[in-house]
Formats: C-alpha cells, sequence, structure tokens
C-alpha cells in the first residue's frame, strides 16, 4: 500500500523526523510495539522527537497494519509504505510524497536518543563537508560490553570528519595504540535529494555482509559526515537489550514511561 494515512501539509515543511518501523525484525520480531513501561517503544522515539526544537513535523513510516493502528491509538501522524530492505529506503519513499528542506531519519529502537542530538543533526545539514550526502551522529563507547557486541555498530573516521568506515566487528584493532571506539547512532539526516540518490543505488558487497546502510554511500564514492553529540542512551536490537532500557528507563527518569 502507498496511501497516507494522515492530512498532507499544504506547504513545504522545514525539517521532519521520521522514524521508520517494521515488525519483522530477525532478532526481535514486533519489535516497535514492545512495551517499554507502559508504553510500545516506537512511542519512546516519537516523545523524543517532539521534544527536539528544530523539527516541522514527526511522522512513523510503516508497511505494516499492526504498527499503523497502534500510531492512530496513540495520536502519532503514521505514513504507510510499501517493504523496504533499509529504515533509508522507507524515508525515501516518505520524501517522495512529504515535501520538506531535510529528512532526519530517527531508527524506532533508539528509544532514549537525545533531543539535543536530533537539534545538532538538524543544524548540521546546514554545513555539509564536500561531498557529503549525509549526516550521521556517533558518540564514544566506554563500554568493553559494547564494543565486542555485534549489534553495535562502531565507526572510524577520515581526518575530514567523514566515514571511513561502519562495522558490527571492534574497529580499528588494538595493534599498535590504544583507539578510541566510537558507536554510530541510529539518527541520520539528508536532503531530499540524497535519499533519492540513495534509493537508486544498489547495496554494495559491504553493506549486505554488515547490514549497516550507511556503507551505501560509501560504498558508492559518497561522504556521511560524522557529528559527535552527547547520548548516553542505547538501542533496542534483542529482548534482552529491552529489559536492559526498562532498567535504565526508570534508574534515569522516573515515570517518563507514563507520559
Amino acid at each position: 500500500m502507498t496511501a497516507v494515512h494522515t492530512t498532507q501539509p499544504t506547504s513545504p515543511r522545514r525539517h521532519v523526523a521520521i522514524i521508520p518501523c517494521r515488525w519483522g525484525a530477525s532478532r526481535f520480531p514486533g519489535k516497535p510495539l514492545a512495551p517499554l513501561g507502559d508504553k510500545p517503544l516506537l512511542w519512546h522515539v516519537h516523545q523524543r522527537c517532539m521534544e527536539a526544537t528544530r523539527l516541522d513535523g514527526v511522522f512513523v513510516a510503516t508497511d505494516d497494519e499492526r504498527i499503523e493502528a497502534a500510531c492512530h491509538r496513540l495520536g502519532i501522524e503514521c505514513m504507510r509504505t510499501q517493504e523496504h530492505l533499509t529504515g533509508t529506503d522507507r524515508v525515501a519513499e516518505c520524501a517522495e510524497r512529504l515535501s520538506a528542506d531535510a529528512y532526519i531519519n530517527v531508527q524506532g529502537d533508539e528509544p532514549f536518543i537525545a533531543p539535543t542530538a536530533i537539534d545538532a543533526i538538524s543544524d548540521a545539514l546546514h554545513h555539509l563537508t564536500p561531498g557529503a550526502l549525509a549526516v550521521n551522529a556517533y558518540t564514544e563507547l566506554d563500554d568493553v560490553g559494547a564494543v565486542l557486541d555485534h549489534n553495535v555498530v562502531k565507526v572510524v573516521l577520515k581526518s575530514d570528519g567523514n566515514a571511513l568506515m561502519f562495522s558490527r566487528q571492534p574497529i580499528p584493532y588494538p595493534r599498535g595504540d590504544r583507539p578510541r571506539y566510537l558507536r554510530q547512532l541510529g539518527l541520520y539526516g539528508f536532503t531530499g535529494l540524497a535519499l533519492r540518490q540513495f534509493s537508486q543505488l544498489p547495496p554494495g558487497p559491504l553493506e549486505r555482509a554488515e547490514g549497516v546502510e550507511m556503507l551505501r554511500f560509501i560504498e558508492h564514492g559518497h561522504g556521511v559526515q560524522m557529528l559527535s553529540v552527547a547520548d548516553k542512551g542505547m538501542a533496542v536490537d534483542t529482548p534482552e537489550d529491552l529489559a536492559r532500557a526498562f532498567r535504565l528507563l526508570h534508574s534515569t527518569t522516573g515515570l517518563r514511561a507514563t507520559g
């Protein structure tokens, strides 16, 4: 289906956030609707976007009727899409039907993403480095377990601040020096033109091997500008992560889950 189940804006929005959500995650089916406190996981991501100050709209994008129905119950604007390989491909479809100057992809498994980080991505889109088609947030890892966790994507940077490589392995290998390990956050910013280019490029061997969509730009010679942000949250990739997220939620924000 491609019908939009929201009222389309009559004038272009400046920057909008789109939260791609799918039901069939191999490690955690139904993850967007998994309860975190008394609200589903996607609600928490939406709330963090609503707390950002630079956005003109927040949408969930999904191909699943159960997620769409939950959004309607929760009062969350939702766009129904086709099936896609990646969240960014899903965002690219939404961009074809939703006019904006820029689109911020906030992954639906980041319930603690800092609103200030979302705003920082929005601002960075006005100052892209030459050759860069996207802005991607990162933060430093200080936990050995997270460095070794293949669910946590690591990034290494070039001297110009663009991404050199993303991997689920701990990169770089500490053979000659003690490196800094950087976590790629599920928080990306694009122009509409960049999203069209992304959707027209075929996934390369690195993207297919690692399952990291920003490698698509790198493999085709385009830049991904990395932006350091303050973020102490975590992504929810597995049911075990959800249990950790529940403890983090109540240790840091008390009754936030009740909204």
